[in-house]
């Protein structure tokens, strides 16, 4: 298994929901962890890289891994409707995307499931997608 790709697919994952012009109007900002330590959180909607789940799957001649990975919509608006429209947004932008990495290559990337939660204030809406994304590393 090599789980070296898993920092180059959150770098690719990071630049392009960074790069698309719809999320950047609507958030707050795309964070690696959730903002705030010891503060408060962002006023608005923003985004976190989750959690993930790596899988080896390698064969005789080939290193790879399949990674199922979390990204979170957080919103403090009391609705859905605006989490909801930025978690579309997320899906469309990743599903099936051709994400360049700085190692490996990225053979598949997939949109599996979301959860929506009602949360307390400040964060009254979540929601978590998550992604399965099937990686090679070239020959062993």
């Amino acid at each position: 298994m090599s789980y070296a790709m898993s920092a180059a697919l959150q770098e690719a994952v990071f630049n392009a929901l960074s790069g698309n012009p719809v999320l950047s109007a609507a958030l707050e900002g795309i964070y690696d962890a959730p903002p705030g330590s010891g503060g408060a959180p962002p006023i608005g909607t923003y985004i976190t890289l989750g959690d993930e789940v790596a899988k080896d799957r390698s064969s005789g001649s080939h290193k790879g891994v399949t990674l199922d990975f979390e990204v979170n919509i957080h919103s403090d608006f009391a609705g859905f409707s605006v989490a909801k429209a930025v978690a579309a947004e997320v899906v469309d932008t990743l599903a099936w995307a051709d994400l360049g990495l700085t190692r490996g290559s990225l053979v598949n990337l997939k949109f599996l499931k979301s959860r929506t939660r009602r949360g307390a204030a400040p964060e009254t809406r979540r929601i978590a997608l998550v992604f399965r994304a099937i990686l090679d590393d070239g020959s062993i």
